[in-house]
Formats: C-alpha cells, structure tokens, sequence
C-alpha cells in the first residue's frame, strides 16, 4: 500500500510516493495547463502505480494563483457596506513605485457596476450600531443573476469583529441563489484591515467556482481508477486540509506548492540536526526561498499576488509562508533590452515549447540551455535519460545571443549563469539580511530541479558554509507534502494592553478560539485526541500600524507569562527594527494554529551495502565550472550513492531528476537519509 503526493508546478507535475517497506520512488510528466488533471492522471500512470493501492494521497495544485495572474476566474459581484463600494479602488497609498506620477493602481477583479451595498453597521468593538436591512438584497440578486454573475464575495465592515451581519448575508443569497457561489469574509480571516480582507474575499470568489470543479474532477477521476483513501489538499500555511475545508475557502491553496518545499526543507532540517535553514527551491519557472530558525517557519497574511516594483499587487489575507519568489529558474529566457543588456526572466519557456534543448519549438535560450552548453548536464541524460538534448538547437541559439552581445558563446552562456545567481542572492537576501539575519549564520537548504545546479554557487556568494540538497531535489515539495499534518490557522483581532489585570481576557480569548478548531475538526470526524495547539500573539507598540508575531505559552496566561511575553516582544523587535522602545506593548492579534494528526511518512536512514564509490563512477568529461574555469570532472551516478560515501569536485553527480554540481576545492558527504552534504575545503584540504 502506497503513500503518495502529487505537485502541480509551471513546468512538471511531481509524483512521490512511498512503498510500506520506506522505498521511495519518483516520477513527472509535463503539467497538462488547462486540465490539470489529467497531468496527475498522467504522472500516476507512468510510475506504474494504481490510485486503488493509495492508502493516502496529498495534493498541491497551482490552480488558484494561475487563475488569478492568467484572469481565468468567475465572475464576480461584490456585496459590501453602505458606502464602502470603492475600497477595491481606494486601496492603499504605500505603492512601490513611489515617485511615479503616472502610477496606476492595480485594477480591480470586480468592476463597480457589480459592487452593491446594503444598509448596516457594526463598530471596531463588534457591537450592532445599525440594523441590517435585507430588503434590497433580492434585487440585487436579479441582476447579478442578469449580468451572468458566477460568484458572490460578501464583505461587511467590522464583520471580522462580529459577523453576525455577514452570516445573515451570506445565508440570505444562498436562500435566493442556491446555485451561485459565496462566500463571506468571515469564513477566510478575522483580521482587521478593510481594503485587504475585502480584495481576499474577492479572489476567493473569484477562484472557488474553478476551484471547486477542479477539484471535483480530480476527486472524480482517481475514485473512477479505484482509489478509496481520503485525499487531502496542500495548502499556503504549510499543513493539509481536507477536500471539503479547500472547496469551501480555496484561496488558502494559492501557494501550495512553495509552502510544501518550505515545510519539507524545516522538516528534514530539524530531522539531520540543522533548524538554522535559508530554503530556496529552484523550479523550471520560479526560484522561491524562505527562512527557516529555530526549525521553524515564518507565516504572514500580507501576501500579494503580482506585487512588483511598479505595482502594488492585490493583497491576500490567508497565512502563507513568508518567501520571496522571483521569475527564475530552469526555463527562464535570457535576453537583450534595448540598451545591449543582457537579462534572465521572468519570462519563462515552460514545459511547452520548453527550453531549445526540448527541441520542440524554443528558439530562445534559457538557464537549462547555458548549463548543457558549459557541459554541466549531460545532454545524452537529459531529463533522466528521458530524451536527448538537442544540442544543435542550443549551440545555435547561444551563437545568436553571442552575436547580439558581441561576445563569445562561452561568455554567453557565463553570462546567463551569472545573471541568474545573482537574481537569487538578492532574494536570498530579502529574506535574511533585510530582516537583520546574517546568512553566514545558516546553512543552505537548495531543491527544486535546479537546486544541484546553483546551490554551490549562491553560497559562495552569501559566504554561506554548509549547503545540503536533499536526495530526489527535483520532487522535493511533493516529498515535503507526505510530513504534513492536517492544519488550520484562526486569527482574531482584538486590541488589549499587555498588562497582568488582562490575563483573564486573553486566556478566555485563546480557549473560545481552541473550542471554535474542535469543534469544526469534530464535524469532519477527526478526534479531538488527535488535535494540538501552538499560541501566537501579533504584537505592536502602543498605537503603532504594524506588529511582531510572538509565541504564547499552553494552558492559563497569568502575571508570568504576560511579562515573559513582554520581554520576547523586545527582543523580537529590536532584532528586526534595530532598538526597542520604554513604551507599552498591545496584543492587536491572536493567531492559533490547530493541527491534526495524520497518518505520514516517517523518513528512514538509507540502508548500506557496502557499495564503494569508485563503483559509482559514469566516466569523465569537460566541464565549465564558470568561477573555477573548465576542469575535467568526474561524473557519479547519484541513483545508487549509500550512506557514508564521500567524494571531492571537480564532480556532476546524475540523478534521474537532477544534476548536482561539486566545483573544485569543494567536498560532498552523504549523510544517513541520502542527502548530499557539501562544504568548501579549507587550503590544505
């Protein structure tokens, strides 16, 4: 019986899945845009494998951050409070591109003509100071239903303070419209900010009608080829959830796919004795990093789809795992702008046409494409042995880019390396030194298909000095999926002092928000044995805009822990702004994270037997290291590496998914779970 996960990234679909005796086996095949389905259907099919073996089944899917970038999704109407109509528009004034007076903001998923308003008003204490009057509603029903409307997002002011409004709302369009969408702002988040929890509700909308029938026809699908485990869903906050939970708020799956990397990367972190962790999984589109310390992982709700310097983007207020992601990774094009410089990304050749290498119809060459030109990926291995590189393809393309630079191809190829390393130094750097870490303090977790390729590279320059790409890198987000427990995330805002006579208060607070997680565990049959609890508290300055999520104690919060709170705030703060203030402390929200144990997989030590590395060995051939220059390099078959095994660069070590680059004066050790271990030698080494 198997335990399997699937991945749906901008290239390939992912496969892993675990036999009973701990083998773990992998598998991809091209991500099928527009039936994504059947790109899973696909990729079961070539690992041989029978949806009626499965005794459980993870997914994470980009279906919901691809409808809203691609403007693939219902449509929607609004329904808001007397005079908040244009808080879609007004939005924010903190736009990236500050002095730009010919800014735009971005524009709004739902057009005005489709935002209506009803008579109510609750205040900021959650306390009725108007009455809702419903008896516009039916009208409005009529003409969304007129104007061919999908999906209804329903978003009243304060509701997250009391949603008693909002649940009337909702319970009156599904009584008039049973067959549209809904959904309320209540139901995704209760925190505060009105202009960010009503855009979540609208993409929410905006995303559940295809959510919905994507998921149903996946769930349909592998019930058809016999599967009968309950399937689960990947989601932004690292955890799983169940079908159900993801149908009814599928905007908390936006970014499934980097939270399953992140929270793999903690897991095998803390597992091999390293909680001190900077994650970047390097994919066929993207490069995502985050940070991970203490073993554990950062979330925020102040994500931003398309945020960009000279666009605001458009907030999402779920907890997702706070990463940086930029447009580069294997298939991303390199290019000239009008001024002869050269540039990698965001622009990427996907899965079809593909790099030029694919020899299916690209013409530009992208990072994959330099990395076959320096020798580093051998072109009769391509793609696992999978298909041969097309190498005339390439050489002609990079003697194009060549010419239009006036440079040598070598140089060309260098070029579009060096370029790309640099993208992602600076967003290793968002996410470490911006944020008053020093790198060098880590170690360096790479994964993706081109985690091997760049690991070696991005920690010379951060002057990192531990690098660990984890075994099966290019599946590894899948891999990650297969550790996770059930989890959802309940966030309350409610302003109080941090002071001992509130004690009472925030204890009381904290139990409502624990019994609130049993009892919707309960009514989906999952026992309340099996769930735990982890407090945090976003806290601020006394009247400051912003917060600092702290860490709460279990059981009752007395004098003690309010001060021992205080003092982690404090230190909290002054880490990230550099100083701390004589001032009171406020808990402006409280954050409860509620997990539930699942039946997943436990990583096993690699077995030996007694292999040694010489017998590993493929052959030789030129390499170019690019900083180091060209070497002839030893190449490994990386599928039969055991435990214990260690070697020295100039190396390639094959996967059947990945390539691993071990530049001169480095050193790669396997560890006991089959990672590679790699360091730079000291002089004299």
């Amino acid at each position: 019986m198997l335990r399997v996960a699937t991945d749906i990234g901008g290239t390939f679909t992912d496969l892993v899945y675990v036999t009973p005796d701990g083998a773990v086996n992998t598998a991809k095949s091209n991500t099928t845009s527009g039936e994504f389905e059947k790109g899973v259907m696909d990729v079961i099919e070539s690992s041989n494998i029978s949806p009626g073996e499965f005794v459980s089944f993870v997914h994470g899917t980009t279906i919901v951050i691809n409808a809203i970038t691609e403007r693939k999704g219902a449509k929607t109407a609004l329904i808001t409070t007397e005079g908040f109509r244009d808080i879609l528009e007004i939005g924010r004034g903190n736009r990236p591109d500050f002095f730009n007076l010919e800014y735009e903001k971005p524009e709004p998923f739902v057009p005005r003509f489709l935002r209506r308003e009803l008579k109510e008003r609750i205040n900021y204490r959650g306390r009725v100071t108007q009455e809702l009057d419903l008896t516009e509603l039916p009208a409005i029903i009529d003409d969304f239903r007129n104007e061919g409307v999908e999906a209804v997002a329903i978003c009243l002011i304060n509701s997250y303070a009391n949603p008693a409004h909002e649940e009337k709302v909702l319970e009156k369009v599904k009584e008039l419209w049973p067959a549209v969408s809904a959904v309320a702002s209540h139901q995704i988040t209760r925190e505060w900010r009105e202009y960010e929890r009503t855009n979540t509700a609208v993409l929410s909308g905006y995303v559940q009608p295809i959510a919905h029938r994507y998921l149903d026809r996946l769930t349909s699908r592998l019930s058809e080829a016999g599967m009968n485990c309950t399937p689960y869903i990947m989601q932004s906050n690292c955890g799983i959830d169940t079908v159900k939970s993801a149908r009814q708020i599928p905007i908390t799956m936006i970014e499934s796919g980097p939270a399953s990397g992140i929270w793999g990367a903690a897991a095998l972190g803390n597992l091999v004795g390293e909680p001190e962790i900077i994650a970047i999984d390097i994919g066929g589109t993207t490069a995502k990093c985050a940070l991970i310390t203490k073993g554990e992982i950062k979330l925020n709700t102040d994500y931003k789809v398309e945020r960009s310097d000279v666009s605001a983007g458009y907030p999402v207020m779920v907890p997702v795992v706070d990463l940086v992601e930029i447009g580069n990774g294997g298939g991303s094009i390199a290019w000239v702008d009008d001024y002869q410089r050269m540039h990698v990304g965001p622009q990427s050749a996907g899965a079809v046409p593909g790099p030029v290498s694919y020899g299916t119809g690209g013409t530009e060459p992208t990072h994959t494409d330099a990395f076959l030109a320096l020798g580093v990926i051998n072109p009769e291995y391509f793609c696992g042995g999978t298909r041969v590189a097309d190498m005339e393809a390439v050489n002609k393309a990079m003697a194009g880019l060549a010419e239009t630079l006036q440079i040598s191809e070598q140089e060309a190829a260098h070029g579009i390396v060096r370029l790309a390393t640099n993208n992602m130094v600076n967003a290793i750097k968002l996410i470490s030194v911006n944020r008053g870490y020093d790198p060098r303090d880590f170690t360096l977790m790479a994964f993706g298909g081109g985690g091997g390729l760049n690991a070696h590279a991005l920690a010379r320059e951060l002057n990192i000095k531990k690098i660990i790409v984890p075994k099966e890198s290019s599946v590894f987000s899948a891999w990650g999926m297969l550790l996770s427990d059930l989890r959802r995330d309940y966030l309350l805002t409610q302003i109080v002092d941090l002071r001992e006579e509130n004690s009472r208060q925030i204890t009381d607070t904290l139990k409502k928000l624990e019994k609130e997680a049993l009892e919707q565990y309960e009514e989906e049959k999952i026992e309340k044995g099996r769930v735990s609890f982890s407090r945090l508290a976003r806290c601020r300055y006394q009247n400051q805009e912003h917060t600092v999520e702290i860490p709460l104690p279990d059981g009752d919060i007395g004098p003690a822990e309010i001060k021992d709170v205080c003092d982690r705030f404090h230190q909290h703060y002054e880490r990230e702004y550099t100083y701390r203030l004589e001032a009171p402390v406020e808990l402006v929200c409280y954050h409860l994270i509620a997990l539930a144990e699942i039946d997943k997989l436990n990583p096993e030590k690699h077995p030996k037997t007694g292999l040694k590395i010489e017998e590993t060995v493929k052959g030789k051939r030129e390499v170019d290291f690019v900083e180091n220059g060209t070497h002839e390099a030893v190449i490994y078959d990386g599928n039969v590496f055991e435990p214990g095994m260690s070697l020295q660069g100039p190396a390639i070590i094959e996967e059947s998914g990945a390539t691993l680059i071990v530049p001169p004066n480095f050193a790669c050790y396997i560890d006991d779970y089959g990672n590679y271990r790699l360091n730079l030698l000291e002089e004299g080494e």
